[in-house]
């Protein structure tokens, strides 16, 4: 087995320490046995998303959000048809927010590529922190941190998690990021794998799944210092 994951523009989405979502999806699969390609694709080369088993879309600032916003236009058929087709997408802060319709900032709005029916607005107040959720795709608590100034709507979606602490897609709203057939929207980053092993076997276990057509359960793996990791943070936030 092999599973082919495609890290897309990491000259420009590298803000919040992106590169670690892919070492830990990469890690997790060799130390389980299973043969791993990690496919870079820069600003400006073509993204052939039929080779792709996983990818991951990471943040950066405004500047560097409206460039990729250009180059992913040319690719946004493709990217549509892998999402749709249950391609299993990792997107972070404003990776995430380039799925959805557009981003508003106070001097220019960034069309988006219209994969989600979403939108994002910013507004001066960020919203900085520590964040714990409750989500579907794990039995332990999601932590990470979050630093972003959009307010993202994910209508009709599901969240990707229920906000126990921290501020998620807007004040008030206790929801944070979306869940789209196999795809993550997130604002958490840090990064945000390796603190949450069950999100990332999450995602490995989707894209088993949809290369092989079968359900392929995954090995555990000793996880007790990254368990004790992610406890600590969740009392911490939790005061208990």
């Amino acid at each position: 087995m092999k599973l082919t994951i495609g890290h897309l523009y990491p000259d420009l989405l590298n803000l919040y320490g992106d590169v670690g979502n892919v070492q830990c999806l990469a890690k997790r699969l060799i130390w389980r046995g299973i043969g791993v390609e990690i496919r870079r694709f820069f600003a400006g080369d073509k993204i052939d998303f039929s080779v792709l088993d996983l990818a991951v879309l990471g943040g950066g600032s405004d500047r560097e959000q409206g460039l990729c916003g250009r180059y992913l236009k040319k690719e946004r058929e493709g990217f549509r048809d892998y999402v749709e087709d249950g391609g299993v997408l990792l997107a972070v802060c404003g990776g995430y927010q380039l799925l959805g319709a557009y981003y508003k900032t106070a001097k220019m709005t960034v069309e988006g590529l219209h994969i989600l029916d979403i939108h994002t607005e910013w507004e001066p107040a960020r919203l900085t922190g520590n964040i714990l959720l409750k989500s579907p795709v794990s039995n332990s608590p999601v932590v990470g941190f979050e630093n972003h100034g959009g307010r993202t709507c994910i209508g009709s979606y599901a969240p990707f998690g229920s906000v126990i602490c921290g501020y998620g897609n807007e004040e008030g709203a206790g929801q944070e990021g979306v869940l789209y057939r196999n795809l993550i929207g997130t604002y958490l980053h840090g990064p945000l794998l390796p603190k949450n092993p069950e999100v990332c076997d999450f995602l490995l276990s989707r894209a088993l799944e949809r290369k092989y057509g079968t359900q392929i359960a995954l090995n555990p793996l000793r996880d007790e210092a990254e368990r004790q990791a992610n406890r600590y943070m969740a009392r911490r936030l939790l005061r208990v």
